[in-house]
Order: structure tokens, then sequence, then C-alpha cells
């Protein structure tokens, strides 16, 4: 069972897809089906939704998720009232949503069911935690497109990476995108006592002096960087960004000097194109991250929304070889 043994070091999991239909629910229910093999107590919940029949999109059908007997899950009461599975109902949030009151059940018989879970990160932190104290040994948080926060390590403790044809049916594209992110997922992390006294800092970009001392620069967002009319180098070369970085930060820092360390809090702040990195990296540059995320692997769909199909194994091992990190279609192992 590849991975699925590196999951169980964790009590928590995201799910994250590089495009849309990139297989994060076909790996969502192989992970599932194994962990309910293994008598793992599982909770499951969404950022999203996921488990509809029919793709919004692409009109194309989509696999369906897959609960087992025990498993606890959190959805929208909309969604709990649609279950094709017997369940007992254990809890009722106070926070709603669109398709109302986000809802906490316990599986009894096995069956399948629309997972739609929490808007903010918060709120999923939260829900993790009760989970665990309702027994769940492993919560797992399946994605959505563009929302990558969740896959943030002050959220959850582990990660897998759902790439395929989605997101180029062109292999050395394919190869290019994922590891591109791959690389910023896996971005040095700064030593345990610099990050204990930025991760504390609640906004703005903020320098770090040679002793490891934050300086507030008074610019309350990394956005309003041109604007300001001092040096922001004068603590030294490194700088601490508490919120998102965009390519307009990056190149505005490869403009000034060479040799600037930029600090993000992890790669889920990083809203940067590969253009803008490699240019900042070429004026000797370096992004580094207060946490890392922990990848236990990368799944592969070889099948596009609009019929393409890769040829599985090398596409495969072409990302490994790229990566230097397991890639697997679950649907071959």
């Amino acid at each position: 069972m590849p991975f699925v043994r590196d999951i169980l070091n964790h009590n928590s999991l995201s799910i994250v897809g590089l495009e849309k239909n990139t297989g994060k629910t076909v790996c969502l229910n192989y992970i599932l089906k194994r962990l309910n093999e293994l008598g793992t107590h599982v909770g499951v919940t969404s950022i999203g939704v996921d488990g509809e029949q029919v793709d919004s999109v692409f009109a194309t059908a989509k696999p369906e998720v897959v609960l087992y007997e025990g498993t606890h899950f959190i959805t929208s009461e909309q969604h709990y009232m649609k279950r094709q599975t017997v369940s007992v109902l254990e809890y009722v949030d106070s926070h709603r949503t669109a398709l109302g009151p986000l809802v906490t059940a316990r599986v009894l018989v096995r069956g399948k069911a629309l997972l739609s879970g929490a808007a903010t990160t918060g709120i999923l932190r939260t829900q993790i935690e009760q989970l665990g104290s309702m027994g769940v040994d492993l919560t797992i948080v399946d994605g959505a497109l563009s929302r990558l926060s969740l896959a943030s390590p002050t959220v959850t403790e582990a990660m897998i990476l759902a790439t395929g044809a989605a997101v180029s049916a062109n292999v050395k594209q394919l190869v290019s995108k994922t590891k591109f992110l791959h690389n910023l997922i896996l971005l040095d992390e700064v030593d345990s006592d610099l990050r204990e006294r930025l991760s504390v800092i609640p906004s703005g970009l903020w320098a770090v002096d040679d002793d490891g001392l934050p300086h507030d620069l008074g610019i309350a967002s990394v956005f309003l960087i041109d604007r300001s009319e001092q040096d922001i180098l004068r603590y030294g070369k490194t700088l601490f960004a508490s919120g998102a970085v965009s390519d307009r930060l990056l190149r505005i820092l490869a403009a000034k000097e060479k040799g600037i360390t930029l600090i993000a809090r992890d790669f889920t702040k990083l809203f940067i194109t590969p253009e803008a990195y490699v240019e900042f990296t070429r004026r000797d540059g370096r992004l580094m991250v207060l946490q890392r995320s922990k990848l236990i692997a990368v799944t592969l769909n070889p099948t596009s929304p609009q019929g393409f199909l890769l040829d599985s194994a090398s596409t495969c091992h072409a990302l490994a070889d790229a990566l230097q990190t397991p890639v697997y279609d679950v649907k071959k192992i």
C-alpha cells in the first residue's frame, strides 16, 4: 500500500489538486479504502464540494466519495440530506454556509455522500480538533480548485498533491508546472528561533537583521512597498512578508539589489509565476518559509476531462525523475 503507511504518522492530511480534474476524489477513495482495511478511524471533510456525480464545468461523470462504517464526515445540511448511506448525526455546527449549517455524522453502513465543508482555514482547524476529540485518528481534507490554503502546515500536518493531464496534455509542460509547485512546497525552512520570532507577527513587511531580530518597516502590505520612500534594506538583505507574496514583490526586490532573502509563512502564501521566481533567483535571491509542508506523495490522473489519455507508466516515471518524489496512479496500484 504505497504511501498509505506514511499517512498514518500524521493526524491530518490534505489532498490538493494542481488543477480541477486531477484525480483528488479518486485518490481520496483509494486512501479511505486502504485505511478502512487497516482499521483506522478516519474523519473526512472538504473545502468546496466533492462527490458530485457530474462535473459542473465539463459535464463529465465524476467519481463519488465512498465512506465506510465508522467514518466521521462533515458536510452541509443540504448535502447531508442527499447522502446515500446510513449514518447517525452527532453534531451541528454553529457555522453556516450557503447550503445550511455544517453537520458531523458517523457512518453506520457503507455508502456515498457529498462533502461540502468549511469555507475558512480557521473553521477547518477547529473541526480537525473536534474530530480528534471524537476519537478520529486521521482527518482528511479534500481540496478544491485554487484552495491551496488548506495544505498550509498550520492547518494540516501532511499533504498529497494531485496532478495530471488536466494540467497539460503535453508531458514536458505537465512536468514543468508540477515541478514548480513541488519546489515551492519544499522550500527551505528558517531555523526554529527565527520561526518563533516571526510567526507572531500579524501583518506587513518586516526586516530581519544579522542577529535574527525583526524590525517593522512600517509597510502594512507588500502591495504598498513601491510607495515607501524608506530604505527597506537598511537592516540587511533579509525580509519577512507576513501575508501574500506576489510577482510584483519579487520583481521589486530583484531590481533593488542582489542576494536578498525573502521569508514567507509557507508555500500557500506564494502567488507567484515561474518567470518572476526565475528573475528573482537570477539576482541571487532566495525564498524561504517559516514552516514547510510535509509532502507525502504526488498522484497522477492520466486522463483529461476532454478525454485525452497520457501513458500512465511513462508519465509517472517522468514526474518522479524530475521531482525526486514518489508519483502514483492510484488506479494502477
